[in-house]
């Protein structure tokens, strides 16, 4: 998923693949129609694919098997909520070819309280997981400790820089593998203090 919560904290991303378009480091998504065009599958899927390259609306539905009037609708919605653009054209016998690309590299998420569906990139990355015996992956892991809010706060940017590192990996090998991670607050109980025995 190439999205995060805005967060304070400095950005140490490191240096990011090349693209055959230029981009924004960063976008900020805070209106409504940025949230609703974010919350749907397929666009997701779009903003993942316009990171490798441009894409014209026929290459997009060709990589996603979808038909292009469909692929077509979600490019339009992207478009509009200014998430992505066209960054090139060609001429193609009578018409103009549209190649299009992001508008950030990164999408920033305004407030997570924001949106309708917070969660709808944990939902997402979930459908996705596919378990094949004997593969090494996936892995999770989960822990819960009690720490105060800055503390917190460093662990998320340092899981923002290595979700940053995961994302500008060289294209390559026969599958497509991602990324999950975050920090949240949780209305867990915690122990008072003890007097040690």
């Amino acid at each position: 998923m190439s999205t995060k919560s805005k967060n304070p904290a400095s950005s140490r991303t490191p240096e990011p693949r090349p693209l055959d378009y230029d981009l924004a480091e960063e976008v900020l998504a805070e209106s409504p129609d940025q949230y609703k065009a974010l919350a749907d599958k397929t666009r997701l899927l779009i903003l993942d694919l316009l990171l490798e390259r441009a894409a014209t609306t026929s290459q997009l539905a060709e990589a996603l098997d979808k038909p292009k009037g469909t692929v077509g609708y979600h490019v339009k919605v992207l478009e509009k909520a200014g998430l992505i653009r066209i960054v090139r054209t060609r001429p193609v016998r009578a018409m103009t070819e549209k190649y299009y690309g992001r508008t950030g590299r990164t999408i920033l998420m305004s407030g997570p309280t924001a949106m309708p569906d917070p969660l709808f990139m944990v939902r997402d990355a979930l459908r996705g997981v596919t378990i094949v015996d004997g593969e090494p992956l996936p892995m999770f892991t989960a822990r819960r400790a009690r720490i105060p809010e800055e503390r917190a706060v460093e662990f998320a940017q340092r899981l923002a820089d290595l979700a940053a590192e995961f994302a500008a990996e060289p294209r390559g090998g026969d599958r497509v593998y991602a990324l999950l991670a975050g920090v949240y607050p949780t209305d867990l109980p915690t122990l008072g203090s003890g007097d040690g025995a």
